[in-house]
């Protein structure tokens, strides 16, 4: 088996070589649009949106009615209807398109790359790939400024994306240079070959020191960015965890429901805690799976604020993301077909968290 440790690369001009020549946890691609109608309109209300969104036809806004996605005065719409005067109307649509993706300097720490693929400890705050109308700052727009050599299976806006980490999910991540390398490793992801560490902290301290957590995944029916447990029938997907801990702790420290330290000027006073350092191998990869399991069973992760997790704050240090990091990721190696294993270090914000916990 190999290991590797960690490079970090800039990307900025002078750190780069010449350019070559030549699938599981995100939020929704979405754009929420209001208008507000200013007089009594001739036209029904499916042509009124097909021109003022110049990138849907008239089938697609009528697709959109007939799903509920778009609402007047809070009611849902009829392609029928005709706009009146004071009218609000409000629509869910898919985002505009782009015809590129914009090379961007953004740092990529990387753990190991060869001429298949490359393995990064991606970073908080970062998205994955373009979505949600956010066609920059994305880990994609650091890896085609990076260079030119990414698998397509996944198409354009994609290049070289075997899976995915949640915008404040921290951790290892591959990316294929080559549609062979990225059908090699999909393929494992598919037969869960593939083995995925992650460490996370989380309020409270599970009764047992390890356990499954087998409880199926589908779409929240309230809010469209969230997953929730869901019934097979219901709509669910098999979902199966397994945790162990590795470390408690009880500690005096300041905890707050709102997700951001601006929203809270006068915080709750010290109050000791319990808190577990666990680690968690998914069996599989469903949107949220390992957040959601967790605060299933009452221990939320520290941070994630959806599911039910609450913001730290220790002097000078607040953590608002969910505690959460892809620690280490085995597989075989699409060309040596070695076993492989790659390790990303915990990010600083998360290493402060262990020390401010550890203090008696």
């Amino acid at each position: 088996m190999l290991e590797y440790d960690c490079r970090i690369v800039s990307n900025t001009p002078e750190n780069l070589d010449p350019p070559p020549p030549d699938l599981e946890i995100e939020e929704e691609d979405v754009e929420r649009l209001t208008f507000r109608v200013g007089k009594n309109l001739v036209r029904r209300i499916d042509q009124y949106l097909t021109d003022r969104i110049s990138y849907l036809s008239r089938a697609g806004v009528q697709r959109l009615i007939a799903d509920g996605l778009v609402k007047v005065n809070n009611r849902p719409a009829k392609s029928s209807y005709h706009p009146r005067e004071g009218d609000q109307i409000e629509m869910v649509a898919p985002p505009q398109p782009v015809t590129e993706i914009i090379p961007e300097p953004i740092p990529l720490a990387i753990v190991y790359e060869d001429e298949h693929f490359m393995a990064i400890n991606k970073q908080a705050g970062v998205m994955v790939h373009p979505a949600r109308g956010k066609w920059t700052g994305t880990l994609v727009n650091g890896l085609v400024y990076y260079g030119q050599k990414w698998s397509t299976i996944n198409g354009a806006w994609r290049p070289g994306i075997l899976h995915r980490l949640d915008r404040n999910t921290t951790g290892i991540m591959l990316v294929a240079k080559s549609d062979e390398a990225h059908w090699r490793i999909a393929r494992q992801f598919e037969n869960r070959t593939i083995q995925k560490h992650y460490v996370a902290v989380v309020h409270g301290v599970p009764e047992l020191l390890s356990d499954t957590i087998d409880m199926p995944i589908g779409k929240d029916r309230y809010a469209r960015e969230k997953q929730a447990i869901r019934k097979i029938e219901n709509g669910g997907k098999p979902a199966t965890t397994y945790y162990k801990i590795e470390e408690t702790f009880h500690a005096s420290v300041a905890l707050a429901a709102n997700s951001s330290q601006s929203a809270a000027p006068a915080l709750p006073p010290l109050t000791p805690e319990c808190f577990a350092l666990v680690r968690l191998t998914p069996k599989t990869g469903r949107t949220h799976q390992l957040r959601i399991h967790l605060a299933t069973l009452g221990y939320p992760i520290v941070g994630d604020t959806m599911y039910g997790g609450r913001v730290l704050h220790s002097g000078d240090f607040c953590l608002e993301r969910q505690a959460l990091h892809a620690a280490d990721i085995t597989f075989v190696h699409p060309a040596t077909l070695q076993t492989i294993t790659l390790s990303a270090p915990l990010p600083p914000d998360m290493t402060r968290l262990l020390e401010i916990l550890r203090r008696k």
